[in-house]
């Protein structure tokens, strides 16, 4: 089965151009199950109730976040009863929502996992603890894949060869760059470090660049707007035995307007 996974969708613009790309893309390459990166998908960051509905309507299947999980209050009430809209499973068991979905296919189930970094993040649960935990349920069918939502290349690979395989297909999000790292682990597991973004071709991970620039330069507070313009929608497709559970190839994908 071939399951697409998307870079982190940002703000409106963002959502847009998945809309536009998505239900094409999805016919191309035989896709059976998408899965989207939504935690910058609301204007001004974080996830809204308005855009995950966007996002599951124009073609989601599971939508992935990260550390603006919790950025917009609004959505506290949806992480709990939307079953396929996930935050990291190393938050604390105390807030909203779940870490882990399994997608029911028909002929066929797929878990989703979504775990979060504390290299240069926050000071969560271990993910490397938090994983053996998950993966400890008999319950979970053999396709399982991870969204790592993390800032360090090197933490990414080390948990993909970690859980090499265990789980299918372990791909990062959060930089908003595209790796060119994609490969098949020793033991059958699908790996990239980054999916990359899907948003505005010209800014800086979504941003005006001349907001960053000036952030930057100055350390003084600015608000961060999104850019607009020229789009490009990036992720990867990976191909999974139905039978075991292992990966058979990972193909990179990017769309530009």
């Amino acid at each position: 089965m071939n399951i697409l996974a998307i870079g982190d969708v940002v703000g409106s613009i963002g959502c847009r151009f998945l809309r536009e790309q998505l239900p094409r893309l999805k016919k191309e390459k035989q896709v059976d199950l998408v899965i989207v990166n939504g935690e910058n998908s609301a204007d001004g960051n974080g996830i809204t109730p308005t855009s995950a509905e966007f996002l599951l309507s124009s073609g989601a299947d599971v939508i992935t976040t990260g550390n603006h999980s919790f950025r917009r209050r609004e959505s506290y009430e949806l992480y709990d009863n939307c079953e396929t809209l996930l935050r990291p499973a190393n938050f604390p068991v105390s807030v909203p929502g779940r870490g882990v979905c399994v997608v029911d296919l028909g002929r066929i189930q797929v878990a989703v996992i979504n775990l979060m970094g504390t290299s240069y993040m926050e000071s969560l649960d271990c993910p490397f603890t938090r994983a053996d935990q998950i993966l400890s349920d008999p319950s979970l069918p053999p396709i399982k894949l991870v969204d790592f939502h993390a800032e360090a290349t090197g933490e990414k690979g080390a948990l993909g060869y970690y859980l090499d395989g265990r789980v299918s297909a372990l791909f990062g999000t959060h930089t908003h760059v595209q790796t060119a790292d994609e490969q098949l682990l020793p033991q059958g597991t699908a790996f990239l470090s980054d999916l990359g973004m899907t948003g505005p071709i010209h800014s800086v991970l979504g941003v005006k660049p001349e907001l960053v620039i000036q952030k930057l330069r100055t350390h003084m507070p600015v608000r961060f707007d999104l850019a607009d313009g020229p789009c490009k929608m990036e992720g990867a497709i990976f191909c999974i035995d139905e039978k075991n559970g292992n990966a058979i190839s990972v193909e990179r994908v990017q769309i530009k307007s």
